[in-house]
């Protein structure tokens, strides 16, 4: 379903806003099955990589319609961007989530609800076919997510961390933030006390009538978090001189053509890999080999502008005193370069600066600014 290149993430982009955006608002949360997603536009995974950024998906989306008539996708397309915010000024979620996670595979490991469930055998017929999706496709319709988590939560009665785990090793767009957050607010510890509970009806509707008389615990309660957390002050401010410099380039900046900084003049690009031995959440190998195939094709296209650029994997950065780096965000990355005490001079995405200060509530007040974002960037 996704070619691991810019030329088909655009091609996708341009045939999405020509014949279907007009429907995304009324179509969008029917999943009609793998083979029919016209209705979503299936961007995701080429966003979170930075193959194309929120602000071309934008831009392209109002020269064809209205903002009032694409509020409802420019929110969409947003929402990673508000998670990514919303982590960036509580980072200890995700190392919290990381610690859980260890202590809670240990005690998982050779359960047999657990391994039924990441083999898609259980009893419930639709989350199996929603697990073999995941793994041949390595992509779910968004409202197939809070089912599938749901299920997973509530009447699997599975830990959420163990099922954030299984996502981010098959999604193509898993990022930290998204799928960490998007597991905790279902599970009702993300706003504390409001849960998500799947249910019969909404799974026959929004699949067309494809899955029914789905059994499921329709009536559990939120799970519960004694942990809380304040927001942490963050600078997102870019150093005055980082011209003349390495540039070390992650897996979400894939795309230097379109960044803000690609007017300025680095003495050399590093494309940064990384690979399962540095991650704490080992990846699928169809995963690696798409990241692996992304880096590829931005090399390509670098060394078809005459810049000069290099594939190396994370273990290889060592000397950062003449490197700076575009923001990895809070994840896998970051979490190497912290540990190694790499302490490496980032550049900040402008849509990030200006977005994550409206981050430190909840979307609906997000929200609120979504024009005065996109004022800004455009």
């Amino acid at each position: 379903m996704f070619e691991a290149s810019r030329a088909k993430a655009i091609n996708q982009l341009d045939n999405f806003v020509e014949n279907n955006l007009s429907e995304y608002s009324r179509l969008r949360n029917f999943d009609f099955g793998p083979e029919k997603r016209l209705n979503v536009s299936c961007l995701s995974p080429y966003i979170t990589h930075g193959i194309i950024n929120e602000k071309e998906v934008i831009q392209k989306s109002l020269s064809k319609f209205s903002f009032s008539k694409n509020e409802k996708f420019i929110q969409e397309v947003l929402w990673r961007t508000y998670w990514k915010g919303w982590l960036e000024l509580r980072p200890n979620v995700w190392t919290d989530y990381l610690l859980e996670l260890d202590k809670i595979k240990k005690e998982f490991q050779n359960n047999q609800d657990y391994l039924s469930a990441i083999d898609g055998k259980t009893n419930i017929d639709c989350f199996n076919e929603w697990v073999n999706e995941l793994k041949e496709n390595n992509y779910l319709h968004n409202h197939t997510r809070m089912w599938f988590a749901s299920i997973w939560i509530f009447t699997l009665e599975l830990p959420w961390q163990l099922g954030a785990e299984f996502f981010m090793q098959h999604l193509f767009d898993g990022d930290a933030a998204s799928n960490t957050l998007g597991w905790r607010w279902v599970a009702g510890i993300q706003t504390q006390g409001k849960h998500y509970l799947a249910s019969e009806w909404n799974i026959k509707k929004f699949t067309n009538n494809r899955f029914q008389k789905v059994k499921l615990n329709e009536n559990a309660p939120p799970k519960v978090s004694e942990k809380s957390y304040n927001v942490v002050k963050q600078n997102f401010t870019n150093p005055q001189n980082f011209e003349e410099k390495n540039l070390l380039v992650f897996e979400n900046n894939l795309s230097f053509e379109i960044t803000d900084f690609k007017d300025k003049h680095f003495k050399k690009i590093y494309l940064v890999s990384n690979k399962n031995n540095n991650r704490s959440i080992k990846l699928s190998e169809k995963l690696l080999k798409f990241k692996s195939q992304l880096i590829e094709d931005q090399e390509k296209r670098l060394k078809d502008q005459s810049i000069d650029c290099e594939i190396i994997n994370i273990s290889e950065i060592t000397n950062v005193e003449n490197c700076c780096g575009l923001y990895p965000t809070i994840g896998e990355n970051l979490d190497f370069l912290n540990s190694n005490n790499l302490g490496i001079h980032f550049l900040y995405r402008n849509i990030d600066q200006n977005a994550w200060k409206y981050c430190n509530k909840g979307f609906f007040n997000f929200k609120k600014y979504i024009p005065k974002i996109i004022e800004h960037i455009l």
